[in-house]
């Protein structure tokens, strides 16, 4: 098994999409890249612990590459954006990957470059990539957030939407049901 640590706004919406990926074996909610240890939820949603909402993303690579989370991670959010994503708005939910070693930099700003370079977007991807330091667990009712409230508003006009454009994308390396 291999990890990959990546924020990219809600990490209700993260988990919800990438936990459809063959590959994944889990993924679990927290918080990465901040000063204070042990955050919680609220503090974080302060805006003033440096934190970013961050998905640990645990796979198995002969089943899914780094490469295609990457492509997933890149395609599931909107990397010009500068803290935020939609209405969420603060540096806890800025565009970022955390890496864990030279080669997973490497391949993240690789794609980052070719990304910015391709047009794609019309402004430049923001997105941080970042040495990887600690991981700090959401608390439990963060947990399968989607999956348990899914008709809660946020679910239905937030993550809903994102969820099922990601199955659209990525129907060829969803999980079997």
């Amino acid at each position: 098994m291999d990890t990959a640590y990546f924020g990219a706004g809600c990490f209700w919406c993260v988990e919800a999409q990438f936990k459809l990926l063959n590959g994944v074996e889990s993924v679990t909610s927290g918080f990465s890249g901040g000063t204070i240890q042990n955050p919680s939820y609220k503090e974080v949603c302060t805006g003033n612990t440096g934190h970013a909402e961050v998905c640990k993303i645990v796979y198995d690579p002969a089943k899914i590459s780094y490469e295609e989370l990457l492509a997933a991670f890149w395609k599931s959010h909107d990397p010009t954006q500068l803290n935020r994503q939609g209405n969420d708005i603060g540096t806890q939910y800025r565009s970022v990957i955390f890496y864990t070693n030279h080669t997973k930099k490497n391949l993240a700003e690789k794609y980052k470059k070719e990304l910015d370079e391709s047009a794609i977007w019309d402004k430049p991807i923001v997105t941080e990539i970042s040495p990887f330091t600690a991981f700090f667990k959401a608390e439990d009712y963060h947990d399968n957030y989607f999956s348990l409230h899914g008709e809660e508003s946020y679910c239905q006009f937030v993550v809903r939407p994102k969820v099922e454009k990601f199955k659209k994308i990525f129907k060829e390396k969803l999980k079997a049901n």
